[in-house]
């Protein structure tokens, strides 16, 4: 049987971490940026880590 191929679109926003958790950028930051405040924006650079839940469902899509 050949192997499960990766899900490109996903390698491409997610990282894996040393310690083998998934992390990614947050949303909301692409457009719109005016009416945000200067926390929302700043607080919106951090990487964060994908729940439990999701990653249930992610670490099938991304084999490294």
């Amino acid at each position: 049987m050949p192997k499960m191929k990766s899900k490109k679109a996903l390698t491409k926003r997610v990282k894996r971490t040393g310690s083998g958790k998934l992390v990614r950028h947050s949303a909301y930051t692409s457009h719109l940026a005016p009416h945000k405040t200067h926390k929302q924006k700043r607080h919106l650079r951090k990487q964060s880590s994908i729940s439990k839940s999701d990653y249930k469902r992610i670490k099938y899509l991304v084999q490294d």
